[in-house]
C-alpha cells in the first residue's frame, strides 16, 4: 500500500494500489476470487486493452481473447487523440471520451491528463452544457447514483448499493440550474460525472473515491416534462418541507455511510435552495458549493494576480457585477473578506466598494424592502440606476464583473465606458457556456483598443489586436475544486472555512509568472494543472491544520510532496 499505514487517518487509503504515483511494483487485479480473464477485460477499472503483456496473457487466461499484438499505454493514447480529432461535432467527442472511460478507466485518465487544454472544455464546459440537454438520448450505462422522491425513507440503503466503500468526494446536483442552461432535472447527471472525472485527473483523487449523485424531485422544464426520451420523474418540482426533507435524510445517510470526512460538493442549485443548504449543513457537514465558493475563489485568484498589471492594492479597486445570484454575491464576499485580511478594516466597509446589479438595476439602499437575503448587504446608498452603463458611469469601476447567466450584456458602450475610466479595465464575462458569456475576448479587446485584461468563465481563443496578440484568461472552477478537494482530503479536515478559500485563491495566484504576465494572461496556462493543483493543496491543507480542523495527524513535514504522493496516477499496473 502506498505511502505507509499513517495515511489511513487522513482518508486516503488504498485498497487496489492505485495511487502510487511513483511505484512500479506488481498488483492483483483480484483480491477476492480468481476470474476468468473475459470478465477482467470487461472491468473498467482493471482492462487494459491491448497492452496486456505476453506474461498478463498467459496469467489471466487472456490467450486467444486479444489479437496477437502488444502495445504501449502511448501508443494507445496516441491512437485514440488521433480518432478524437476526426469527430467535427464536439458531442462525438464527449460521447466516445465516455465510452473509453466506461471501458478502460487508466486510459481514460491518461488522455485527460496529457492533454487537458484540448480535453477540457469536452468533458465539462461548454460541451457537458449539450451533452446534460441530449442526456436522455445519449443514456448508455449508468454513471453515479440517482436519488428520487422514490427513494424516500431509502436512501441509506441506496447509498450501499454503490459498490465502493470508502468514497471521499461526493458531487451533487439537484439539476435546477445546469451552467446557464436552466432546468435539466435527472439529465444534470453530467455535470456530477464531469466534475469528478476533474477530482482525478486535475486533483489526482482516486476514481474510486469519487461519486456522482442527483437528486431527482422532479423538474419545470415543460420540453422534457413531454420528451418521451426524458430519464427523470415526469413531475414538477418538489419544493418546501418536502424537498428539505428529502435533502435531509440524503445528507444524514450519506455521513451515516461514508463517515464525517467525506466532502459533498454542491453543484448547480438555484440559487434559493443554493444558500440555504450551505447555510444550513456547513456547521455539520464537511460541504463546498462549487457556484458559491469555487466560482469566488477562482475569480479571487484571477482578481489577486491582475493587481501586479493594475497597479495598487485590492481595496484600491471598485467593483461592479452585474449579477447577484449565487456567483455573484459568493464572488462579492469573499473580495470583502480578503480585503479585510490584508487591510484589517471590518468587512461592512470592504462591501462598499462593491456594487452589484441585478435584472431590476443597481442593488441601492432604497431597494432594500424588497431584496432577496442575499443580496441585502450589497445594498448602499445611492440613487436608483436602471442600465448597465449608466451604473458603470456613476460607480466608476476599475473591475468589471458578469455572473448573470445571460449573454452579449456587455455592449460596446458598456466596454468603451470602461475603457474611458481606465487605463486597463479588467473586464471578467464569466457566464457559461460560451453562448451566454457577456461579451467575447475579440469584443472586448476591440472595444477597449486592446487594453483591456480579460478573462471569462468558458474558453476563447487567442486574439490578435493591432498586431499584439492577446490569450485569454479562463476564470474556470477546475482551478480550484480538484486541488481543494485534495487539500482537505489529505487533512482529513472535517470542516470548510473560509479562510481555506482565501488560501487557495492566494496559492492560485502565486502560480502566475512573468512570463504569462507579459501575454496578458491573469491564471497559469492548465497545461501544469497537477502540479497547480499540488500546489493549493498544500496550502488549504496547511489551513485546515492551523485551524485545527484536520484530522490526519500528524501533520506531514513537506504537504507539496506530501499532495504531490497521494495523486492518483493513471499509469497501467503491471498484473502478475
Amino acid at each position: 500500500m502506498d505511502g505507509g499505514d499513517y495515511s489511513v487517518a487522513g482518508g486516503v487509503e488504498d485498497v487496489y494500489g492505485e495511487d502510487a504515483a511513483s511505484i512500479d511494483q506488481p498488483v492483483t487485479p483480484w483480491t477476492v476470487s480468481v476470474a476468468s480473464g473475459y470478465s477482467l477485460m470487461r472491468d473498467p477499472r482493471h482492462n487494459k486493452g491491448l497492452a496486456f503483456t505476453e506474461k498478463e496473457r498467459d496469467a489471466h487466461y487472456l490467450r486467444g481473447l486479444l489479437p496477437p499484438v502488444v502495445l504501449t499505454q502511448e501508443l494507445q493514447e496516441k491512437k485514440l487523440m488521433h480518432n478524437l480529432r476526426q469527430y467535427q461535432v464536439p458531442l462525438q467527442r464527449y460521447m466516445a471520451l465516455m465510452d473509453l472511460q466506461e471501458r478502460n478507466e487508466r486510459l481514460f485518465y491518461k488522455l485527460l491528463v496529457d492533454n487537458v487544454e484540448e480535453l477540457l472544455p469536452v468533458v465539462y464546459t461548454p460541451t457537458v452544457g449539450e451533452a446534460c440537454q441530449k442526456y436522455g438520448s445519449i443514456f448508455r450505462r449508468p454513471q453515479g447514483l440517482y436519488i428520487s422522491l422514490k427513494e424516500k425513507g431509502k436512501i441509506l440503503e441506496v447509498l450501499k448499493n454503490w459498490p465502493e466503500r470508502s468514497v471521499q468526494v461526493i458531487v451533487v446536483t439537484d439539476g435546477e440550474r445546469i451552467l446557464g442552461l436552466g432546468d435539466l432535472g435527472c439529465q444534470g447527471m453530467g455535470i456530477p460525472v464531469g466534475k469528478l472525472s476533474l477530482y482525478t485527473a486535475l486533483g489526482g483523487v482516486r476514481p474510486s473515491a469519487c461519486l456522482p449523485i442527483t437528486i431527482d424531485v422532479g423538474t419545470n422544464n415543460e420540453k422534457l416534462l413531454n420528451d418521451e426520451f426524458y430519464i427523470g420523474l415526469r413531475q414538477r418540482r418538489a419544493t418546501g418541507q418536502e424537498y428539505a426533507e428529502l435533502l435531509h435524510e440524503f445528507m444524514s445517510a450519506v455521513k451515516q455511510n461514508y463517515g464525517e470526512k467525506v466532502l459533498i460538493q454542491f453543484e448547480d442549485f438555484a440559487n434559493h435552495n443554493a444558500f440555504e443548504l450551505l447555510a444550513r449543513y456547513s456547521s455539520s457537514h464537511l460541504v463546498f458549493n462549487d457556484d458559491i465558493q469555487g466560482t469566488a475563489s477562482v475569480v479571487l485568484a484571477g482578481l489577486l494576480a491582475a493587481l501586479r498589471l493594475l497597479g495598487g492594492t485590492l481595496a484600491d479597486q471598485r467593483f461592479l457585477f452585474l449579477g447577484a445570484g449565487e456567483a455573484g454575491t459568493g464572488i462579492a464576499e469573499l473580495i470583502a473578506l480578503e480585503m479585510s485580511k490584508q487591510t484589517g478594516n471590518p468587512i461592512e466597509e470592504n462591501r462598499k466598494k462593491i456594487w452589484l446589479v441585478d435584472s431590476r438595476g443597481l442593488i441601492v439602499d432604497s431597494r432594500k424592502e424588497s431584496l432577496q437575503h442575499f443580496k441585502k448587504p450589497w445594498a448602499h446608498e445611492h440613487e436608483p440606476v436602471k442600465e448597465l452603463v449608466d451604473a458603470v458611469k456613476a460607480i466608476k469601476p476599475t473591475v468589471l464583473i458578469g455572473t448573470s447567466g445571460v449573454g452579449k450584456q456587455f455592449t460596446k458602450e458598456v466596454v468603451e465606458a470602461m475603457a474611458a475610466l481606465n487605463e486597463k479595465p479588467l473586464i471578467m464575462a464569466l457566464s457559461n457556456p460560451t453562448s451566454q458569456a457577456e461579451c467575447t475576448a475579440e469584443e472586448a479587446y476591440t472595444w477597449s483598443e486592446g487594453r483591456a485584461i480579460f478573462a471569462s468563465g468558458s474558453p476563447f481563443d487567442p486574439f490578435e489586436y493591432d498586431g499584439k496578440v492577446f490569450v485569454p484568461g479562463q476564470a474556470n472552477n477546475a482551478y480550484i475544486f480538484p486541488g481543494f478537494g485534495l487539500g482537505v482530503i489529505i487533512s482529513g479536515a472535517i470542516r470548510v472555512h473560509d479562510d481555506m478559500l482565501l488560501a487557495a485563491s492566494e496559492a492560485l495566484a502565486l502560480q502566475v509568472t512573468e512570463e504569462h504576465y507579459e501575454k496578458g494572461l491573469i491564471y497559469p496556462p492548465f497545461s501544469d494543472i497537477r502540479k497547480i493543483s499540488a500546489n493549493i493543496a498544500a496550502k488549504v491543507a496547511a489551513k485546515a491544520y492551523e485551524l485545527g480542523l484536520a484530522s490526519h495527524l500528524p501533520q506531514p513535514k513537506d504537504l507539496v510532496k506530501y499532495a504531490e504522493s497521494c495523486m492518483y496516477s493513471p499509469k497501467y499496473r503491471t498484473y502478475r
